[in-house]
């Protein structure tokens, strides 16, 4: 097992516009974070053939399903569009739910931020709410347009993940998001909401397959130093699993061999 695990991560996707061509990009926040928590990045285009997609991450360690910007297509979802919704180009929307659905099936550590945390819960059985400030009753700002910077109080649920990560206390994240979760997919646990009750954080309740969800940002430049730690604890469960696997295997072999 090599010491740095190879980490994966979703780019971002822009179509070619009049005289603009179409390219591929990520938040350099991303990759400098894995590097720092000890891993090493590599970057995923937005492939067309699962099976190519399959044959990448039969390779890797772990997975970042990366945020957006822009929003998930609310017409897919169900929804009457509302007019501050921004629909992310279908190509990426499309690319991260199959990406998605091969990290649950393959139980591949993932560690999943802003749309990335919506798209896995979606993928797994879960809903969202299009608009917070008029589908949750005294919702908070989650979304400023003037503030860049906006931050807010979680809650974290004690015993899980986020409990481990960031410990006891008052703990204030950033937000820029006006979707999130409504129904937790059942694969998942709470970790942390905001006081409105808005879920800010989802845990796996599998043993086999680390993964933790959040709504806000650890990767940009509006966290705070304690959110590095979220990368950290995601390095060290993606080793953990290696092991567990490892072992796993290792038992099995044993067994045959008998």
């Amino acid at each position: 097992m090599n010491d740095k695990p190879i980490i994966a991560m979703n780019a971002d996707f822009r179509p070619a516009k009049s005289e603009t061509f179409s390219f591929t990009w990520m938040h350099t926040g991303y990759y400098d974070s894995v590097s720092q928590s000890g891993g090493v990045p590599i970057m995923l285009p937005p492939m067309a053939e699962d099976d190519d997609l399959r044959r990448v991450l039969e390779q890797i360690d772990g997975l970042v399903l990366t945020g957006c910007k822009l929003d998930l297509d609310p017409i897919r979802l169900g929804f009457e569009p509302h007019p501050v919704t921004r629909p992310m180009p279908p190509r990426r929307e499309e690319f991260d739910r199959r990406l998605a659905k091969l990290a649950y099936e393959m139980k591949i550590p993932t560690l999943a931020i802003g749309s990335g945390m919506q798209t896995l819960n979606l993928i797994c059985g879960g809903s969202l709410f299009q608009h917070l400030s008029e589908d949750v009753y005294k919702s908070l700002c989650h979304r400023d347009s003037v503030e860049n910077c906006l931050r807010h109080v979680i809650e974290i649920v004690p015993g899980t993940k986020m409990d481990g990560i960031y410990g006891p206390g008052e703990i204030r994240v950033n937000s820029d998001h006006h979707m999130a979760i409504d129904q937790l997919a059942p694969n998942f646990r709470v970790s942390a909401t905001a006081l409105d009750g808005v879920i800010e954080a989802y845990e796996s309740i599998s043993e086999d397959w680390w993964c933790l969800g959040t709504q806000f940002h650890p990767e940009s430049e509006s966290s705070s130093a304690l959110d590095m730690q979220v990368f950290e604890a995601f390095i060290d469960g993606v080793k953990d699993q290696q092991v567990s696997g490892a072992d796993i295997l290792s038992f099995d072999q044993a067994r045959r061999a008998a």
